[in-house]
């Protein structure tokens, strides 16, 4: 039975499918004490949560059967994401959920920052008749710069592009052929986009790298009359400086959804409603019940898929957050831990600086293969769960260096993966054929080509006649059976590599039995 927290308000129909479900047990306590929470977490497989529940270390840490933490919403700041990774637990959210919403409240605030639509309302409730007060501006023509062209970002800019708008966009974690899809001219710089905009809107993340990122220096460079809207995350903006620049006539009109503190300082709203051109609202961009209802729905979804070991579509904190590949890489995921469980292996466990290789199309989805890699060789020498999420983690944890190479160049192979031990200079490479066939393709220097699965033993020999034979007739007087054979080698009459598939283990006994024979140098026993 699996047991589900839901500590802030979700939909009644995400509550629905969960409790649909046979083998799922449901508290919902959406306005639980953090101090409760930290007695119960104990108890739980998941939790589902909106903003107000702070996921953090100190809750991590008490959450002993946890699996999954479902973020009712897109922006998962309240949750301890390296944590959560490094204990192993999935974090998903439901992106897109809220999307049309938050684009439309956006819209709200450029159109009321614009036009004084919000002032005319309250003018008219207060029985004024005052047409020339309020003066607009338009749209059409105006230059508008969105920072981060993400879901939110992107209905933005359609949106915005059929008022006749010019578009610019800047986001460092987009492919090229997004804002060209769009019909918007990305830079590069952020300054560029602060220079050349009418219009500044924000549709970012929070994070380190974003905190603050509109600051004095910022405002500075920005066109005399810019117009801001922020209904992505409070905290990107530096408020204080935001305030200088309204005050100074640089900022024209500012529409704000988000602040740095909720509920914010009032003074500071105070001083903002003192100006004309200013629309704010009390962080409701998800607020509609079209969007409520789809971000219950979502994140119950996701949560329950977590739980049964199926894929989660939106995972915030695995190596690979778009799962739309996950059927294209899968079967590299799979060959990447055999590869690592092979190395570790035949290395005899002696793994401390690697180098991993990701050659080819799938050099594009490297950072899951890699965690495959580690993961298939941690499994093998710690005593702790690791997963692709906390493989990367566990791996610095334990002091092993990861050199990791990527190229779309490959040679012989389509796609090839390669792990190599640097300090005990053992190798294997593989590749996946026709789309599924998973082979080791080389190992050392030897090239071969066997299917990483089952018993295998590998040898090193000198290549002359007879060798094979002593092999086949040992393994035979032991009941050991041979399923399948690979020869691979450099130059004849030199070193050899043999690989047999077998059907039983070989015991120590006949190991160094095997080892015995003058032309065997060296013979190691491999299970995956």
């Amino acid at each position: 039975m699996y047991r589900v927290l839901i500590t802030d308000p979700i939909s009644p129909k995400g509550i629905e499918i969960l409790e649909r479900e046979e083998d799922v047990e449901v508290a919902n306590e959406p306005e639980i004490p953090f101090d409760r929470l930290l007695e119960i977490v104990k108890d739980f497989d998941a939790i589902i949560t909106r903003s107000r529940t702070p996921v953090n270390r100190e809750l991590l840490s008490r959450a002993k059967r946890l699996k999954v933490i479902g973020r009712a919403g897109v922006g998962v700041d309240n949750v301890d994401l390296e944590y959560a990774s490094k204990l192993g637990i999935l974090v998903v959210n439901t992106p897109g959920a809220n999307t049309i919403a938050a684009t439309e409240l956006t819209l709200m605030h450029m159109l009321n920052v614009l036009r004084n639509s919000h002032k005319a309302h309250q003018s008219l409730k207060e029985h004024h008749w005052d047409r020339k007060k309020f003066m607009g501006t338009e749209l059409f023509g105006k230059t508008l710069g969105i920072i981060g062209l993400g879901n939110i970002g992107s209905q933005v800019a359609i949106r915005c592009k059929s008022f006749g708008m010019k578009v610019l966009c800047y986001d460092p974690y987009i492919p090229d052929e997004k804002p060209k899809r769009l019909g918007v001219k990305r830079v590069y710089d952020l300054y560029t986009l602060l220079k050349e905009s009418d219009i500044i809107t924000i549709h970012t993340p929070l994070t380190e790298e974003t905190k603050g990122m509109i600051g004095e220096r910022e405002f500075e460079v920005m066109k005399d009359g810019v117009y801001i809207i922020n209904c992505a995350r409070g905290g990107i903006i530096d408020e204080r400086a935001l305030l200088k620049y309204l005050k100074l006539g640089k900022v024209r009109g500012v529409g704000l959804d988000v602040f740095s503190v909720e509920p914010p300082n009032w003074e500071f709203i105070d001083e903002l409603l003192k100006f004309e051109n200013v629309s704010l609202s009390p962080h409701i961009g998800a607020n509609t019940y079209e969007s409520q209802e789809n971000v219950g729905v979502i994140v119950a979804q996701q949560v329950i898929k977590a739980l049964k070991g199926r894929t989660p579509e939106h995972v915030v904190n695995a190596p690979f957050p778009d799962l739309s590949v996950l059927p294209l890489i899968k079967p590299y995921l799979d060959l990447g831990e055999k590869l690592g469980k092979f190395l570790v292996q035949w290395s005899e466990g002696r793994i401390g600086r690697l180098r991993i290789s990701v050659r080819g199309e799938i050099s594009k989805h490297s950072e899951p293969i890699v965690s495959s890699v580690l993961k298939g060789i941690l499994s093998l020498i710690v005593d702790e769960p690791v997963n692709l999420i906390n493989a990367n983690y566990v791996a610095k944890e334990r002091g092993i260096e990861v050199e990791k190479l990527t190229s779309e160049e490959t040679y012989d192979f389509k796609n090839l993966i390669g792990v190599e031990s640097l300090e005990g200079g053992k190798s294997v490479s593989g590749s996946v054929l026709e789309g599924h066939l998973l082979r080791i393709v080389q190992i050392d220097e030897y090239k071969v080509d066997i299917e990483p699965e089952g018993i295998m033993l590998v040898f090193e020999n000198k290549d002359e006649p007879g060798v094979i034979g002593k092999v086949g007739t040992l393994l035979g007087k032991n009941n050991i059976n041979i399923a399948g054979f690979e020869l691979g080698r450099k130059e004849r009459g030199g070193r050899a590599l043999g690989v047999l598939a077998l059907d039983d283990e070989v015991p120590e006994e006949v190991l160094k039995e095997l080892t015995s024979i003058p032309q065997v140098f060296f013979a190691k026993q491999v299970k995956i």
